[in-house]
C-alpha cells in the first residue's frame, strides 16, 4: 500500500466529502485528511504548511468550485512548487467531461498525475492507494 500521511480534499460538494470518507473507511485507509470547500482555502493552508515544511502527500482536487476553482489553485500551486522540498501528488477529480477541461488538464501535466471522473469508485481509490 502506498503511504500517504496527509491528504487535502479540495471540493465544494459535501456529498463528495461524505463519499471520500466512506471510501477511506471501506478501503481501511487511515490518514489525516483535511477538507476544503474552495481552492483559496486550500492554497492558503498549503502556504502555511510550506512555511513549516509540513505539506500534504496527496491532493484530490475538483475543478469547478467557487472563489478559486481547480485551475486557479493549480496556478498558485505552480508558484509554490519551487519552495516545496517534498513531492505532492495531485489528482483532479471532477464530474466535468468538457473537452476544454480535458485539454486544459494536459497543460498541467507537471502538476497533476491523473484525472478521475466523479463519483470515485473503490477501484479508482485502489489505483491511488494500493
Amino acid at each position: 500500500m502506498k503511504k500517504f500521511n496527509t491528504i487535502f480534499v479540495v471540493d465544494d460538494d459535501l456529498v463528495y466529502h461524505f463519499i471520500i470518507k466512506k471510501l477511506f473507511s471501506k478501503c481501511n485507509i487511515n490518514v489525516d485528511t483535511k477538507y476544503f470547500f474552495n481552492g483559496l482555502e486550500a492554497i492558503d493552508e498549503l502556504k502555511t504548511k510550506v512555511e513549516n515544511d509540513n505539506v500534504p502527500d496527496l491532493i484530490l482536487l475538483d475543478i469547478n468550485m467557487p472563489i478559486y476553482d481547480g485551475w486557479q489553485f493549480l496556478d498558485e500551486f505552480r508558484k509554490l512548487k519551487e519552495s516545496i522540498t517534498k513531492e505532492i501528488t495531485v489528482y483532479l477529480v471532477s464530474s466535468s467531461n468538457d473537452i476544454s477541461d480535458l485539454n486544459k488538464f494536459k497543460m498541467y501535466k507537471d502538476e497533476v498525475k491523473k484525472f478521475y471522473y466523479k463519483p470515485m469508485t473503490q477501484e479508482d481509490f485502489e489505483t491511488i492507494f494500493v
